[in-house]
């Protein structure tokens, strides 16, 4: 490196490459030149955005219309999304993979045990809890009645469907207070009293009605 300058007739001065590039690099290191800069968080978040940005140009890129293109197709994906949450409403879990004991699951209890909690819980108009608890009742009922095998991993659909052919009278009752255990406890949907009131009065029918032998179909229903 050649710098000329002095009072000695503009004589050069020979200053050595790397010296001079230190010099430079200490100088500007130096914190009055940086007081200005980003911070580090900042820095990152400008190169997050960075990638975002081509990666959304590079999407736009691919798809006809550009942006705009990407625009209508995120648009139509959302309505898809949306017509089919509505159709369907929300997800349930089948009661099949609940695994375990889907309808009992904090140990035996009799029906009156059942009943009795079903009570406290509309008491405080719990209605999804009281639900639960009088379907169960319902269920343990029946087996305490032998009208059902006691079985471990019974669900109340499979409940309600056993029972039916038990006590057909009933099969349509059943089947809907089975439908709406399986609301509250796996399809996030809530119970009111008036539904909660209709299982009950079904668990009081239940109680009157006992099974008879016939020649033909087995069992039919007569009142106590």
């Amino acid at each position: 490196m050649t710098v000329t300058g002095g009072t000695t007739g503009d004589v050069p001065a020979d200053v050595p490459r790397v010296p001079a590039r230190e010099a430079a690099e200490r100088e500007l290191s130096k914190p009055m030149y940086h007081e200005n800069d980003p911070s580090l968080l900042q820095r990152g978040l400008d190169r997050f955005w960075d990638w975002v940005g081509g990666l959304f140009d590079s999407v736009s890129g691919a798809t006809p219309g550009g942006a705009v293109g990407v625009v209508a197709v995120a648009v139509v994906v959302l309505a898809l999304i949306a017509a089919l949450w509505w159709r369907l409403g929300t997800p349930r879990r089948p009661p099949a993979a609940a695994g375990g004991d889907s309808l009992f699951d904090d140990g035996p209890r009799t029906a009156a045990e059942h009943r009795a909690a079903a009570a406290r819980h509309a008491s405080a108009g719990q209605w999804n809890q009281a639900v639960q608890e009088r379907m169960r009742a319902i269920v343990r009922s029946l087996e305490e009645r032998t009208l059902l095998d006691p079985r471990p991993g019974r669900t109340a659909d499979e409940a309600a469907a056993e029972a039916g052919r038990s006590l057909p009278v009933h099969a349509d009752e059943l089947r809907s207070a089975a439908r709406a255990f399986d609301d509250v406890t796996y399809g996030g949907r809530s119970a009111d009293e008036p539904g909660y009131r209709r299982i009950e009065q079904l668990d009081g029918a239940l109680e009157r009605t006992r099974p008879t032998l016939t020649t033909t179909a087995g069992f039919s229903e007569a009142p106590r």
